[in-house]
């Protein structure tokens, strides 16, 4: 009986995480944007980005230390 639960937990585990990745919508991009100060090299850049990660190719994402 452990055999079979333990089993079938890693195979819901194994089947639930997939390659699957969920790029930023357009309304998303433009609210992220609208922080920055040139906004259209902003906006065009996550876009190509966007582009990119939907046709499978490896993105970049900067990470920022954390500062107290």
């Amino acid at each position: 009986m452990k055999l079979k639960l333990s089993l079938s937990l890693i195979l819901l585990v194994f089947f639930s995480f997939s390659n699957e990745s969920f790029s930023l919508t357009d309304y998303q991009i433009k609210k992220y944007c609208k922080k920055e100060k040139r906004l259209s090299s902003c906006i065009k850049d996550l876009h190509e980005k966007r582009s990119n990660l939907q046709k499978g190719k490896l993105i970049e994402i900067p990470v920022a230390p954390y500062k107290r």
